[in-house]
């Protein structure tokens, strides 16, 4: 069950945190995976582990928030084979109020967390049309719920979600399926960094801290992202679209 043999996989930001678990994930399970990513040396590196280890990936630089690389590039993969799965993954974060965000906050977070999106979703979906396809935004928690300093991030994880549902909407007699992952907080190296950037000298307690947050007592894995979106890219889930799905370990639902 839920397999991915010989299904085309685009995974943006596919080299790092949640992306990565992802590419891995699929390509274990038999997905041919391509990494678009900024960082092109890491890129390359993951993808020729995931090679090493009996997968099939191919790394590509691409700035998501630039529509001509990503077109280039999504033109690239379709000539050479069909596209069967889009993870939207590629994203930033910013801390901040509605006060202290700056012009220059808003447009570097709307640049790659909604055009980014956006200009991926443009590129696809016209090769998706004519045989079907899969969809998965990473969203986020932020997008339906408060979340103190998140004002950028919430707005551009609001904008993902509801794209989400607007493409389920507009595509579903073309045989596109397309769901959302709304992750809480999730154990990446991002954390890691900004926990010693932000509180040098308190990392554990506060990550501690952080953790506590969650009802469920931690953070989520990397690889628990990672299988839910396998599940959502599966046949196994060919009845499920216009979903977004918490995995978030209560925090919307139980964290009152």
């Amino acid at each position: 069950m839920f397999r991915l043999d010989n299904k085309v996989a685009i995974v943006t930001g596919g080299a790092s945190g949640i992306g990565l678990s992802i590419s891995r994930l699929f390509a274990q399970q038999g997905a041919v995976v391509h990494i678009l990513e900024l960082n092109i040396d890491q890129a390359e590196r993951e993808a020729d582990l995931i090679n090493a280890n009996g997968g099939e990936a191919y790394f590509h630089k691409v700035d998501v928030s630039k529509q001509k690389d990503v077109k280039k590039v999504i033109d690239k993969i379709a000539k050479e084979n069909a596209i069967d799965i889009l993870v939207n993954n590629a994203g930033i974060a910013h801390v901040g109020t509605v006060e202290s965000t700056t012009e220059e906050d808003l447009d570097r977070i709307y640049n790659v967390n909604v055009k980014g999106t956006y200009n991926c979703l443009h590129s696809v979906i016209p090769y998706m049309k004519g045989r079907g396809g899969v969809i998965l935004n990473v969203a986020s928690i932020a997008a339906t719920v408060g979340i103190p300093d998140r004002f950028a991030y919430s707005m551009s994880k609001g904008a993902v979600y509801t794209m989400t549902l607007q493409v389920a909407k507009d595509y579903l007699k073309y045989n596109i399926r397309c769901n959302s992952l709304s992750p809480a907080r999730v154990h990446t190296p991002f954390v890691d960094g900004f926990l010693k950037k932000t509180y040098p000298g308190k990392e554990k307690e506060m990550f501690d801290k952080l953790s506590k947050t969650q009802p469920i007592g931690r953070m989520a894995k990397p690889e628990e992202i990672g299988s839910l979106a396998v599940y959502l890219c599966s046949d196994e889930a060919g009845f499920i679209t216009g979903c977004d799905y918490l995995i978030d370990g209560g925090f919307v639902k139980l964290n009152n």
